[in-house]
């Protein structure tokens, strides 16, 4: 019988990982959180008593995607079908929660595992080098749970930012190099479109990037560049109570504007809804997405994504920071599926429902005239 894990099986938890795994061994004290506090789910499978194995599913906050994070069955129990039993039920439990896709990792060197995913339809994404505790390299598969929706995806890269303030210069760049694939991504760049494109101050650290000076940035690197927003005062300005620093974010968005005004750089004082995104995306833009953290990290801060396509229900993204001590990795932000309706409500920042989004394109040699502001 396949069931949902309590704490009262903790401790045939623990004795199954350490029989199973001789690294990367989840500890007491990690089971405990993700039986208790985690955004995750384990399931068991019990007959007559014994706890003959088990399956651990997270859940990614404010996205429909999902992660097979452990797996395991003991010993004796080994070659049943049972392993597939508990992946299977996993799947189900991620239909239930409205999950479009369930990703995971195996190690190289477990074929077996790595064959029973193959033959139940998981398809191979990619190699991640010196992901396990013996610095062996992970494969990564993913299975979309609703196979009749196939996303139409950009072959966009994966850049993780680097610092808590950078995520606009990091979507900014992936965004640059699936229109410009021989463009280099390094942290250099990534500071230095940072120091381009910066507010100057934002709630507390560092400042953040606005819209305007990230379009500075793509345009000086020879993209077309489209922003829409759909409030013409300042942005950010509202979550800073410091009057000093409140005039300095009018001034630096000022003069972001002027700059602007003399470069091939279109200004929509507008939203995009759900259908125009895909439009633009259709024209082979790449959209840059204001969004605000809070559904996704329950902080409340913006933050910068990069969609890179969509189906019937969901957009996807490439999020640039990776909450590690969330458990997060790299398979959690990469293209994630977030519904439209809730990427509709995430896609805006603030009381005042601030939204901006960067398009860009490959660079039209007829564009060098500079287009009206509307």
């Amino acid at each position: 019988m396949i069931r949902t894990a309590t704490l009262a099986d903790l401790e045939d938890l623990v004795d199954i990982e350490r029989r199973s795994f001789e690294t990367d061994r989840l500890s007491r004290r990690n089971f405990r959180y993700l039986l208790t506090k985690a955004n995750a789910t384990t399931l068991v499978d019990v007959e007559e008593g014994v706890l003959r194995g088990y399956a651990m599913v997270l859940f990614n906050t404010g996205t429909s995607l999902s992660r097979l994070y452990s797996y395991a069955v003991d010993l004796p129990f080994r070659g049943s079908g049972l392993g597939l039993g508990l992946v299977r039920a996993c799947e189900a439990l991620a239909l239930e929660r409205d999950c479009v896709s369930l990703r995971l990792e195996v190690h190289k060197d477990n074929r077996i595992s790595r064959n029973l995913f193959e033959k139940h339809g998981y398809r191979y994404l990619e190699i991640i080098p010196d992901y396990y505790e013996d610095h062996q390299e992970a494969w990564r598969y993913e299975k979309l749970l609703l196979p009749h929706l196939q996303p139409e995806l950009a072959k966009a890269p994966y850049y993780r930012q680097t610092l808590d303030f950078t995520c606009g210069p990091s979507a900014l760049m992936m965004a640059m190099k699936t229109l410009q694939p021989e463009l280099e991504l390094d942290r250099k760049l990534e500071l230095r479109i940072w120091r381009e494109s910066t507010t100057v101050f934002m709630t507390s650290g560092h400042g953040g990037c606005g819209p305007y000076g990230l379009a500075l940035s793509a345009c000086h690197r020879g993209f077309d560049v489209e922003v829409y927003v759909n409030d013409e005062g300042a942005l950010f300005i509202n979550s800073v109570r410091d009057p000093e620093k409140r005039v300095v974010m009018q001034l630096v968005q000022e003069d972001f504007l002027e700059e602007l005004s003399r470069l091939p750089i279109r200004i929509v004082y507008a939203a995009l809804n759900a259908a125009e995104l895909q439009t633009k995306i259709d024209e082979g833009g790449i959209p840059v997405v204001l969004i605000s953290s809070y559904r996704i990290y329950q902080a409340k801060f913006p933050h910068w994504v990069v969609v890179t396509g969509y189906d019937q229900r969901s957009f996807y993204v490439h999020d640039p920071y990776v909450d590690t001590q969330a458990g997060k990795t790299l398979t959690d932000c990469v293209n994630m599926p977030i519904l439209k309706k809730d990427f509709q409500h995430m896609a805006r920042y603030g009381k005042t429902g601030q939204k901006a989004v960067l398009i860009l394109k490959k660079k039209n040699p007829r564009s060098s005239r500079k287009p009206k502001t509307v």
